[in-house]
């Protein structure tokens, strides 16, 4: 792809400029580190364009302040003080991955899933936000939390220019097929093979 040039042209009958403003619906997935790191770095692009931004955490739990939760809500702040960027609206519905080892949890768990699928819903459907970043959404989708056909026609049909980013292992494959914008992080090497944890400024 030279110089940012598409190497096809589609057949759709639309302009370069139309075709540039068509809306992305990006798939960040697969075993790989990285996906929600990517999904951040797409954010700040959108604050600085000063589009709003609306960020749900579908797993993570809202308990764990990460590196760029405290960064985006800064930005934020930023642009409540001086007008600078976009708005930054962050949602962490979920309760940490531990989850799994908590007998009787997962409905609970479940519950909170929904609930949050049904603002994301809400709000696509009266265009709240440019950019939605729908963080770790593959595992509600996967365990059967969510209707994935509800969720794909939901992302499929949502009015006007509203771009979503989702990320999570395992995307299903009714997403995939309807997304623009699809990245499978392949893990060649990682430290938690060799047993050690996570580190603060790596993964957090």
């Amino acid at each position: 792809m030279p110089e940012g040039e598409p190497v096809d042209i589609a057949g759709d009958g639309l302009t370069t400029k139309e075709r540039r403003l068509l809306p992305a619906l990006i798939v960040n997935t697969g075993e790989g580190k990285g996906k929600t790191t990517a999904a951040m770095g797409l954010a700040l692009r959108a604050w600085h364009q000063g589009w709003s931004i609306g960020v749900f955490q579908f797993i993570k739990s809202g308990k764990w302040v990460t590196g760029e939760r405290a960064a985006l809500e800064a930005l934020g702040a930023e642009h409540e003080r001086s007008g600078t960027g976009g708005e930054v609206e962050w949602y962490a519905t979920g309760a940490g991955r531990r989850w799994v080892r908590k007998p009787g949890a997962e409905p609970g768990h479940a519950h909170a899933a929904r609930e949050a699928w049904a603002e994301v819903a809400s709000r696509l459907a009266v265009q709240r936000h440019q950019l939605y970043v729908l963080d770790e959404l593959t595992y509600p989708l996967i365990w059967g939390w969510l209707d994935v056909g509800e969720v794909v026609a939901t992302l499929r049909d949502r009015p006007g220019l509203q771009h979503v980013v989702v990320t999570g292992r395992a995307a299903p494959a009714e997403l995939v097929e309807i997304a623009t914008t699809v990245t499978e992080m392949t893990k060649r090497k990682h430290p938690f093979d060799t047993g050690q944890k996570g580190q603060a400024g790596v993964e957090w």
